[in-house]
């Protein structure tokens, strides 16, 4: 007894002390990290921004992480669009900063937002300062982005990626077929694709239509672009893309005239110093240039609320996939709500970055916009999407800015309700049986397709949803000086997708023009004079902390092993198991468009 109990004991310190460590070495990593996280580097005279072209491009920066500072997977980073754009701009400005240094990568972003960054690029360099740009592989969106530096460099034995753009959605029909699912599909819109790779093994006619318009529309405004930066003909970059450019030989990029030089690493570490005349560069990153740009302080506001990802009424719950943005109805009504009453706040921009998702969010979050606008003006400015339900948000807006490249429209509604009858019954041998009093008691009940009846139902309810949309984009685009009819929405719409470029001609969108042009448009409309007023960004991000804890707390080992294996399949699939959890009516592009 007396050996049990001495054991027994010694574990429980044992335990105790393994925990005590445990926190010591936490609090000791925390300070590390936090002192990484904290350091900042000189400006002095005659230094480079540079700017690290891979990992993510979002809308918003978040503090930046130390953990993957220390690392060093650049593939893990996250960059802010808005971070980016001030560090640029305040390069422009600053004596210190001699030129930009694009390290080239695998950047991924929307094309809309790929495009606001070289807007700005090229504005630098009206500034008479120098861009140069290398990298050992240049992925199609980096390189669109790098054409417009001075120089380009390329390792030489790099590579360079130009081929197009492709969409290539997925079909998962055959697969539910397999396995006994059938998708109850009830729509409006001959364009609505959202529910395609759920019914069909291909696109359908009008898909294919919208998506040939659609993509042949971006890639002009490519070509276009890299075609002036590099002093090239748009039918030799088309020649280049039909010929697999992406395999030629180092010298092939630079007589075709899509690079400068071929050089190595360190090659291009002596032409740096020798363009600043120093023996070492010193090189200033996004983040701390950012920092340093000047707040400007004043009695007066823009408030620049941020809204991206997918539109749901209540957060998902925490999965591997938690860290992908979404716009919470009810989160962005109550901001929306502060924002109403906040006297300082003179005028908001919605900076929309979404394909839509719930469409009963999306009219909560209309409504909660035409509140606002009772009290101030609301503009909005479009990222890469602002599609279906993210239209919804934008159409009652005093006024609507789109990059060209923006994918918009999609003006439609549907519901998506998996039958697993066959799989329940045939498959698994279950059987089901019920009691109700009344007919529509077991409306919905696993185990049974809807009926004729029930089906009739779901689509006059989808039906209703898709007046009720036509109804908002109509009197929203007429109260805006677009003269709309009900006939007039539903002839653009039908679910169609469109590109800024086109909706501006539509009428759905009042200008093309990025973030900056919305939010002097929103000071305009609030009589604010240039020097009056000065911008805040809503919501706040996470800090490096908050996404660290957070991140703990989402862990989920299966699920993550899932999201390793399948890819590109993962946000599909997911989204099929969780269709019973979504609400009825979806108001979202077509799910996956991978365009690439």
């Amino acid at each position: 007894m007396k050996e049990f109990v001495k054991y027994t004991l010694a574990t429980i310190c044992g335990i105790i002390l393994l925990h005590i460590f445990a926190l010591m070495l936490f609090f000791v990593m925390a300070g590390a990290l936090s002192a990484v996280g904290s350091s900042t580097g000189t400006i002095s005279k005659n230094s480079v921004l540079r700017i690290n072209m891979a990992g993510t491009l979002s809308e918003q920066a978040t503090e930046e992480n130390p953990v993957t500072q220390l690392l060093g997977n650049d593939v893990l980073s996250n960059t802010g669009l808005d971070q980016l754009i001030t560090a640029i701009d305040a390069a422009k400005d600053d004596d210190r900063i001699e030129g930009i240094y694009l390290d080239g990568g695998l950047l991924t972003g929307d094309l809309a937002s790929l495009q606001y960054v070289r807007k700005h690029l090229e504005e630098f360099k009206k500034s008479g300062k120098w861009i140069y740009a290398y990298a050992d592989t240049y992925s199609q969106g980096s390189y669109y982005v790098a054409s417009v530096a001075d120089s380009i460099f390329l390792n030489p034995s790099g590579l360079l990626d130009w081929h197009g753009l492709t969409s290539q959605p997925i079909f998962f029909t055959g697969l539910l077929e397999k396995i006994g699912v059938k998708m109850q599909v009830f729509k409006v819109g001959t364009y609505k694709s959202a529910v395609e790779p759920y019914i069909l093994t291909s696109m359908s006619d009008a898909n294919r239509e919208q998506v040939t318009s659609m993509i042949g529309d971006m890639w002009g405004v490519m070509v276009k672009d890299v075609a002036k930066s590099r002093k090239l003909t748009p039918e030799h970059l088309n020649g280049l893309a039909d010929r697999y450019v992406a395999f030629s030989e180092g010298k092939e990029f630079v007589k075709a005239g899509l690079v400068d030089r071929l050089t190595f690493a360190d090659q291009l570490r002596q032409s740096l110093r020798d363009r600043v005349g120093e023996d070492k560069v010193n090189f200033v990153e996004p983040a701390e240039m950012a920092a340093l740009a000047q707040a400007k302080s004043s009695a007066n506001e823009v408030a620049v609320y941020v809204a991206e990802g997918s539109i749901v009424e209540k957060a998902s719950t925490p999965s591997v996939s938690g860290n992908s943005p979404e716009i919470v109805g009810d989160k962005v009504v109550a901001d929306l709500d502060k924002l109403a009453e906040d006297e300082k706040v003179k005028a908001v921009v919605l900076r929309i970055n979404s394909g839509g998702g719930s469409a009963y969010a999306s009219e909560q979050m209309w409504r909660a916009i035409q509140l606002l606008k009772q009290k101030k003006p609301v503009v909005v400015s479009m990222g890469g999407l602002a599609a279906s339900g993210g239209y919804y948000m934008s159409c009652g807006a005093n006024y609507i800015f789109a990059e060209p490249t923006t994918l918009t429209g999609s003006i439609g509604i549907f519901g998506m309700i998996p039958d697993a009858s066959e799989l329940l019954t045939d498959k698994l041998g279950l059987s089901f049986d019920r009691v109700k009093t009344n007919k529509s008691g077991d409306f919905g009940a696993m185990g049974r397709p809807f009926n004729a009846e029930e089906s009739e139902v779901m689509q006059q309810y989808v039906n209703r949803g898709y007046a009720l949309f036509l109804n908002r984009v109509a009197k929203g685009r007429t109260d805006a000086g677009h003269r709309m009819t009900i006939d007039d929405v539903d002839r653009i719409g039908q679910g169609r997708v469109w590109t800024g470029q086109q909706a501006q001609k539509l009428g759905l969108v009042d200008k093309l023009g990025s973030l900056d042009e919305a939010i002097k448009k929103a000071a305009a409309l609030a009589k604010l004079g240039k020097d009056d007023y000065c911008c805040n960004t809503y919501p706040a991000p996470l800090g490096w902390m908050e996404q660290l804890m957070q991140n703990t707390e989402q862990q989920d080992y299966l699920e993550e092993k899932l999201c390793e294996t399948l890819g590109e399949y993962y946000a599909p699939l997911t989204y099929l198991r969780n269709a019973r959890n979504n609400s009825m009516l979806q108001a979202h592009i077509f799910f996956y468009p991978n365009i690439k």
